[in-house]
């Protein structure tokens, strides 16, 4: 059912693509987020959020590459429906990369830059876009003659990202951490996080992105890591599931007001459970 949904939402794309180009073109996938959608960064960085190791990959044909399940990520299976090769982990490119994409996304990390720190070096969704920054005004050029031509490519690529449910476990629900839940209520914070996402959204427009699929944070008080520091009796924490419910809530709102100050772009909001979000986020603090 996940991939199911998932390929509808790249139908549609595609679609759209159609309507400027013919035949249509989905030159790359950028990959942006958090343990759902890393697939190697935190291999390379000091960090005890890692899954090079088993039975992380164990339904994979690369084993434990670093991904944090056991098989693909929805971002592969995009990729695969798409014919593009996975998208690399940006901290594992070593020369000039490919046209089809890049993974920025890294474990433990989230919104806000003090998000899963205490884990160790991650990239924090501000240090995901300067990365692909430094990819589309370094790298993308060696490859096109005119801006222009950039620019197309870019209008034509797909970006995917999952962020801010990691604010919530590596920082507001983390108390003798951090002291976020005593300055901020679930909605103000739900709104604190929204607004830097926004700033965000914004930079990556400027810098060429024009299809985007955002997706919302799941029933994180459903997570395994959840359940054990809440109530030891592997149930659901509700409490926990609303903190999810009035982010996602904000992030309708985001989505809504982005309309017309990202002209010429479609962001679409995907749904959590469409994450696997249970399967996929058994390690704790991932």
């Amino acid at each position: 059912m996940q991939k199911f949904m998932m390929l509808i939402l790249i139908m549609f794309f595609l679609s759209i693509s159609s309507v400027n180009s013919d035949p249509p073109a989905v030159p790359a996938l950028y990959v942006f987020g958090d343990s759902l959608f890393d697939n190697g960064n935190n291999n390379l960085l000091p960090t005890l959020a890692k899954a090079d190791f088993s039975p992380y990959g164990m339904n994979f044909d690369g084993g434990a590459t670093g991904r944090f399940t056991n098989g693909k990520t929805i971002p592969d299976l995009i990729a695969e429906f798409l014919g593009l090769p996975f998208s690399p982990p940006y901290l594992s490119i070593r020369a000039s990369p490919k046209l089809t994409g890049l993974n920025f996304a890294s474990g433990s990390c989230g919104i806000l830059p003090e998000t899963g720190n205490f884990l160790g070096k991650c990239l924090n969704f501000a240090e995901q876009i300067d990365s692909f920054n430094n990819t589309s005004k370094q790298e993308l050029p060696k490859h096109y003659k005119t801006s222009s031509e950039v620019s197309d490519y870019l209008s034509k690529s797909i970006f995917v990202i999952t962020i801010g449910s990691n604010d919530y476990i590596n920082n507001y629900l983390e108390p003798g951490l951090y002291d976020t839940s005593k300055h901020y209520d679930p909605q103000s914070f739900a709104r604190l996080l929204v607004g830097n996402l926004s700033l965000q959204f914004q930079r990556l427009y400027k810098l060429g992105a024009r299809k985007i699929i955002m997706f919302e944070i799941g029933p994180i008080g459903c997570i395994p890591s959840v359940t054990r520091q809440f109530n030891h009796s592997g149930q659901c924490v509700e409490d926990v599931n609303q903190l999810a419910v009035i982010f996602n809530n904000e992030l309708a709102t985001m989505h809504k007001d982005l309309t017309s100050p990202l002209k010429a772009s479609e962001v679409i909001l995907g749904q959590g459970h469409m994450l696997g979000y249970d399967a996929q986020r058994a390690s704790h603090h991932a």
